[in-house]
């Protein structure tokens, strides 16, 4: 960046999609980038989300840049301490430090279609001009906070788990969690055994399969770095296995899924308690999950499913619709994020200075999850209707790859700002809704993430990542409208 305060990539968000971006355009000799932050340090998701058993579903060979493969994996699936262990060593050894601007939040983006370029307006009031703008803020970022009656009355502590209180001991204490997804699901077994008592208010039970996940030995460990071919051939069989897992419309598959994860359910004793654990919705409706210890933990004695609606928070506890009030001394909200989101929750205003907020009018729309109409020079990493395809670090890697192609098109053609075409945009997004309705799966009752509140699935890739791949792979410039500055 120069004295002026300009900068020819501006990317916000540190995390593995900004980390991402950085290493490729370093990679390719442009040198002009800066990252932008909030946090004091890099990670995204794996330095906020710090709750016990925090880890990833994808196995770590296959959670990890191709660039960057690791043999230090303490087992096949990395736990949050690894997996930002891991992302901070890749940022550092990959030289971007210099470009880092951490502590440093972005508030607002405004296209000047004069220059071409766009305004960044930062937390403490400086502002960066940039000739793009690549948004790596993901999905996870903000929180879905319930709204309870009278859960800003409780007298005990309350948190989010995302937002863990570690200065909060909830050893012998009586504890609700108010959620039972993905972060319940890796907490819950971890902190069940040292609480008095656990109350799990669950909503709509979920699918949930084993984990292959003993620990590496210092042998394998050792095979791994004498043999780096060993930690592909892992990452290969990882990438059939998820791509085969995603089609959803393979009857065998699916079939063969959904008896293994009802063979997981009986791990738990009671049939009545096994029977509210149960879904009464096919495998693939909601996230899939992963966990060997989750169902064990509904065995102990001092571990109570609560399938009754919430009705209100008192100032001891929590009462349900049956009338039952629960005393409790602590509440952990398990109740995820706002995934629809996306780039938006910044204030972003492009040509004509519309604003990304109205033009979504609250169902996010992109081209292959990375352009938007109206937004010229504008990327998104892990954008609108990418999540789902294969692991997401290898679809930050490819939309990495297919922006640079991009910039590629436009510096060859002698132009400035590059946009994508508002009938290419639209015809993509009506075929993907229509191919996203032949989801059967996605069409039952779950309570997932997936939908807007217009009841549109504007999160999930409908196939696996070879098609993502295919589609990508296949386009080019024609998809786009390219222009000089002023023009």
């Amino acid at each position: 960046m120069n004295d002026r305060g300009e900068t020819q990539f501006a990317i916000i968000g540190a995390g593995a999609g900004g980390i991402c971006a950085g290493v490729r355009l370093s990679e390719t000799g442009r040198e002009d980038f800066l990252i932008f932050d909030r946090e004091p340090s890099v990670g995204g998701t794996w330095l906020r989300n710090t709750y016990p058993g925090a880890c990833c579903d994808i196995a770590s060979h296959m959670y990890s840049y191709s660039f960057a493969p690791s043999a230090e994996w303490s087992k096949p699936y990395g736990t949050q301490p690894e997996i930002l262990e891991y992302l901070q060593r890749v940022a550092a050894d990959r030289g971007l430090e210099p470009h880092l601007r951490l502590n440093t939040g972005v508030k607002a983006a405004v296209w000047d279609p004069a220059a071409a370029r766009w305004t960044l307006t930062l937390d403490d009031g400086n502002e960066v001009r940039a000739q793009f703008l690549i948004s790596a803020v993901g999905m996870f970022g903000r929180l879905n906070l319930p709204d309870i009656d009278g859960l800003d009355s409780f007298d005990g502590a309350v948190f989010h788990s995302a937002q863990w209180d570690h200065d909060h001991d909830l050893t012998a204490e009586r504890v609700a969690v108010i959620g039972s997804a993905a972060s319940a699901v890796q907490f819950i077994p971890e902190i069940a055994s040292t609480v008095e008592q656990l109350h799990v208010f669950q909503r709509t039970p979920n699918w949930i399969l084993p984990k292959d996940d003993a620990p590496y030995t210092e042998e394998q460990k050792q095979a791994f770095r004498d043999q780096p071919e060993l930690m592909l051939e892992s990452r290969d069989a990882l990438f059939e296995v998820i791509e085969l897992g995603l089609d959803y419309t393979a009857s065998t598959t699916m079939e063969a899924i959904t008896a293994r994860a009802t063979e997981q359910l009986l791990q738990v004793d009671d049939p009545e308690i096994r029977a509210l654990l149960t879904p009464d919705y096919p495998w693939g409706c909601k996230r899939p999950l992963l966990s060997n210890d989750y169902l064990p933990t509904f065995n102990r004695p001092n571990v109570e499913l609560v399938v009754d609606p919430v009705e209100r928070v008192t100032a001891n506890g929590i009462l349900t619709a049956d009338g039952t009030e629960r005393l409790v001394d602590a509440i952990v909200l398990a109740t995820g994020f706002v995934t629809t989101d996306y780039v938006s929750a910044i204030d972003v205003i492009g040509a004509n200075g519309v604003a990304l907020t109205d033009a979504w009018a609250g169902d996010p729309a992109a081209y292959l999850g990375v352009t938007t109409s109206g937004f010229p020079n504008m990327f998104m990493l892990y954008g609108p209707n990418t999540n789902g395809g294969n692991s997401i670090i290898l679809m930050l890697e490819h939309q990495v790859e297919y922006l640079l192609r991009l910039v590629d098109g436009l510096e060859a053609a002698g132009d400035e700002w590059i946009e994508v075409r508002r009938d290419v945009m639209d015809d993509f997004n009506t075929t993907l809704q229509e191919e996203i309705a032949g989801v059967d799966v996605w069409q039952a009752s779950c309570n997932g993430y997936y939908r807007s509140a217009s009841g549109r699935i504007v999160t999930q890739w409908p196939f696996n990542f070879s098609e993502y791949r295919r589609r990508t792979e296949g386009d080019d410039m024609s998809s786009f409208t390219t222009c000089k500055t002023g023009v």
